[in-house]
């Protein structure tokens, strides 16, 4: 096994394999290093937006196997709007469901073709000297550990020029880089099953923004309905830490509550497997530092209004090995700067948004609000397709713009005023 690359990347997912495709691709020397096993499962929504397409592309990588999505039904209550994806943005006019398993798959299969080095059953902790990165530290976690097929060693140290953090949830790698998420900030749970469905290719993604459970009423978050294509449609329900008596929110029958109000539309069969929940992070400590950036979910990129971050994924990877192509010594810093030039300021309303959303009466007449009129419908689209940021024109980007200002002016009233367990 070679013991030094230019870039190491913790993590196979989205953001860790288009970091992997772009460095290879331009010559790179590049490793990943992923904990699990190839094809693995990674428990998700399985939506692509239209700017995850265009990232995709970008990569060039085929769509051939995703099941195209031409817009978002909204339901709020009896109302209930389709929308098609806008053909007036720098992204294509459709999206697509694509489940993780084959999608991730994909994209390192697309980053081995590039030249990356793709270690599977590998456990790769960042190795600090001075307080800076200098590499990873690689432990096999069983005997199926392998780089295309040949069993690794023991644990050892591979030394790089930058480490690239793409782990999704903090964990341990996060630990040691100070990458952590704020705890200060809002995050998000949310679950998901599978179930067989005559409507499995339904070309529109479904999402329930009013979202109710039993015990704790309206739900800061959404159900959807995402068809896959394959005789089967991806079913979940999300919500933001900021509702009241999130800590006792049981998933499970928040799942069972939405399944069952969907049942009959749908014609739903049984439960392909037990449904599986997962944590959103939604802001991190740091996501830069010496020798090393975060990526994707690591780095906090994740929309607190829809729980989505594969497109943010797939675009920090590649402007990541971009800028080290360019610049392999301030990698980090540029990075943070540029990629904070496009996602903060959207991001970061988000975060006060959902603490906006966190008190019912808010939330109960924001959802009218958010469908009532076509206008205003258009720029939940937008927000809901991650459509926006301080790149996209617009009057939904001016909105943007608006409420940043002035959700920044009433975050500390928001923040006392939370609704809290």
């Amino acid at each position: 096994m070679v013991d030094s690359y230019q870039i190491v990347v913790i993590g196979g997912g989205p953001a860790g394999a288009a970091t992997a495709i772009e460095a290879a691709r331009a010559g790179v020397k590049v490793a990943v290093f992923e904990r699990a096993e190839y094809g693995r499962d990674k428990v998700c929504g399985d939506g692509l937006t239209p700017r995850a397409i265009a990232a995709l592309n970008d990569l060039g990588v085929k769509l051939d196997a995703a099941h195209r999505i031409d817009g978002l039904r909204m339901i709020a209550g009896k109302t209930r709007r389709e929308l098609p994806w806008p053909d007036n943005t720098r992204f294509p006019a459709h999206g697509a469901v694509w489940p993780r398993r084959r999608l991730d798959a994909a994209l390192l299969d697309a980053a081995s073709e590039a030249g990356a080095d793709i270690f599977f059953n590998c456990e790769a902790l960042p190795l600090m000297e001075a307080g800076k990165a200098v590499g990873v530290e690689v432990t096999p976690r069983n005997s199926e550990a392998s780089l295309n097929g040949q069993q690794l060693p023991a644990r050892r140290t591979v030394r790089a020029d930058l480490v690239v953090l793409a782990a999704g949830a903090p964990g341990p790698a996060a630990r040691i880089l100070g990458a952590e998420r704020n705890k200060a900030e809002p995050f998000g749970l949310a679950i998901r099953g599978y179930a067989e469905t005559p409507r499995h290719d339904d070309r529109l993604l479904e999402a329930s923004l009013a979202l109710n459970d039993p015990e704790h009423g309206p739900i800061p978050g959404y159900g959807w309905m995402f068809p896959a294509g394959d005789g089967t449609v991806n079913i979940g329900a999300g919500a933001l830490s900021t509702m009241k008596g999130f800590k006792k929110l049981n998933l499970n029958r928040l799942y069972e509550t939405y399944r069952n109000q969907v049942q009959d539309e749908w014609q739903l069969g049984a439960d392909i497997a037990p449904p599986r929940a997962w944590r959103l992070p939604m802001s991190a400590q740091r996501r830069h530092g010496p020798g090393w950036l975060a990526v994707g979910d690591a780095a906090g990129f994740v929309n607190p209004m829809n729980g989505e971050g594969i497109d943010y994924g797939l675009e920090s990877g590649a402007l990541a090995a971009q800028i080290f192509v360019r610049n392999p010594q301030q990698a980090s810093q540029i990075y943070n700067q540029r990629i904070g030039e496009r996602f903060d300021a959207f991001l970061r309303t988000g975060r006060r948004f959902s603490f906006l959303i966190g008190h019912p009466l808010i939330l109960h007449n924001g959802l009218k609000f958010a469908v009532g009129t076509q206008t205003v419908a258009n720029i939940t689209l937008a927000v809901m397709g991650n459509l926006l940021d301080s790149e996209e024109p617009g009057p939904a980007s001016t909105v943007l713009k608006v409420a940043d200002k002035s959700l920044a002016a009433l975050d500390p009233i928001l923040r006392k005023t939370r609704a809290r367990s």
